[in-house]
């Protein structure tokens, strides 16, 4: 795979952590290289078994990423790190079509880079270093299998209250971090056309992507 693929691929892998088969209860103290592990491993153990998954059905995926995604990922954060500094004038109406809209659209645009896992790709963690009191931690991996490893690392952080655990809210392939990636589209979109214009930018590539197939 080149680059641009695996960035697919791999974000394909973080959105596919919805496909997960059975909904489970996780202690609010599971350790985030654990957490990383797990739903590293679910996902590359689902994708294997799923076709309909590997063919990129993007109507499957959607219809789990919100029962089955949100508990591992502040999407949330996500999407307001990669807008940016216009998030914070963002009414809450256009936070939430901001949301809406991203998740769309890293579900649609990757779903197709599933097709790329292959029988014999596994995880590796690689030597986890973090403070017992660190708020914020890189988890990192690589995908081993034929070819060269696969870079993959994650950024999480830790929730207090009901919901209290890790969350994922950043990934790096190859060096390249998917939110810094997206800031520097949206900042253009913003600076010419406002919140308002990035909304309707982003719902217009997913019209588009949707009629596409």
């Amino acid at each position: 795979m080149n680059r641009r693929s695996l960035g697919h691929w791999a974000a394909g892998v973080v959105l596919a952590v919805a496909s997960a088969t059975s909904v489970q209860v996780f202690a609010a103290d599971e350790a985030p290289e654990a957490l990383v592990k797990r739903i590293s491993t679910d996902v590359l153990d689902t994708i294997k078994a799923d076709k309909s998954l590997q063919q990129g059905n993007v109507n499957k995926i959607m219809g789990l990423v919100d029962t089955k995604i949100m508990p591992n990922v502040n999407f949330q954060r996500m999407t307001a790190s990669a807008v940016g500094p216009g998030w914070r004038q963002a009414t809450p109406e256009q936070q939430k079509r901001l949301q809406d809209e991203f998740k769309t659209l890293l579900v649609r645009t990757y779903s197709g880079a599933l097709a790329q896992v292959t029988s014999d790709q596994e995880i590796s963690l690689k030597p986890f270093r973090a403070a017992a009191d660190d708020k914020e931690v890189v988890v990192r991996t690589e995908v081993k299998g034929h070819g060269d490893p696969i870079q993959l690392d994650y950024r999480l952080e830790k929730t207090p209250g009901d919901g209290a655990g890790w969350k994922i809210f950043n990934l790096n392939v190859l060096g390249v971090w998917l939110v810094e990636t997206y800031r520097s589209q949206f900042a253009s979109e913003i600076n010419a056309k406002g919140i308002d214009g990035l909304i309707t930018t982003l719902t217009t590539r997913n019209q588009t992507n949707a009629k596409k197939g």
